[in-house]
């Protein structure tokens, strides 16, 4: 199919895949931290933002309240409706197309549409890799669930500290330069102070606080921050960077600087 042929459609279906593939993992530990099968596909189908999840599950599981849960998952998800306003100016959705716009608006499907060029490629991507993830994420989200319904007590199989191992190892990959790496240490180190003096999840609530505190304060450079989880272009962006060092020795062209896909 002609279709199949669009570079931004191999990579949006490519990271459909790798990021549902995550849902059965979430589903589970949904589950097994007290959740029902049909709260879990709510959380999915509802949010659906991998990072806000897990931050409700990592809460809940822990014991705390559902405020404190959904302010976790809130703070995460305040970066989605930063790319909400990209993509808005990028595609210009009309109609209906709008309200489904803003619930596809993740990681993925902004990493993949920013990455081109072409006007079309970029609506190719982002609808390919956000519906793609959306149905995967859910179809894993409920084998997921139904899997760990089966599994019983989550400390028995050492999963009530898998919700945060989850969710670190999905926040780690997008911290890209050294001051935000600094910020995540002392906001961890704040969690780990506040732990024996709150209730359960107010820790990363006051680690929020932290954080918003240093960034208030700091100066630091503007393309520095929280990334996307995908970069659908790294080896092309390294190739460009490289390319553009040489010819800006050479005198003959100004180093070019490729934005991040965020």
């Amino acid at each position: 199919m002609k279709i199949l042929q669009s570079p931004a459609v191999r990579i949006g279906l490519s990271i459909s895949v790798a990021t549902g593939l995550y849902g059965i993992s979430f589903g589970a530990l949904s589950v097994t931290s007290g959740l029902d099968f049909w709260q879990t596909m709510a959380l999915s189908l509802l949010l659906f933002s991998g990072g806000s999840q897990f931050a409700f599950i990592g809460v809940v599981a822990g014991g705390g309240s559902g405020i404190a849960a959904m302010g976790a998952a809130t703070l995460l998800g305040m970066r989605n409706g930063i790319y909400g306003m990209q993509i808005n100016a990028l595609l210009q959705p009309r109609g209906w197309r709008k309200f489904a716009a803003a619930q596809l608006t993740i990681d993925e499907s902004t990493a993949t549409s920013t990455g081109q060029t072409d006007p079309q490629e970029q609506k190719r991507g982002f609808w390919t890799a956000g519906i793609g993830v959306f149905v995967l994420w859910n179809l894993f989200t409920a084998l997921g669930a139904l899997a760990g319904g089966a599994l019983g007590d989550p400390k028995q199989w050492g999963l009530d500290g898998a919700a945060v191992a989850a969710f670190l190892g999905l926040l780690w990959p997008r911290l890209k330069g050294r001051e935000p790496v600094a910020i995540a240490v002392v906001c961890a180190l704040a969690t780990v102070l506040a732990v024996p003096f709150v209730p359960p999840g107010v820790p990363i609530l006051v680690a929020a606080v932290v954080a918003a505190g240093i960034g208030w304060f700091s100066h630091a450079r503007t393309d520095e921050g929280l990334e996307p989880d995908v970069d659908p272009y790294a080896e092309q962006h390294e190739h460009r960077h490289g390319h553009a060092g040489h010819t800006d020795r050479a005198g003959d062209l100004p180093a070019d600087r490729d934005g991040g896909a965020a």
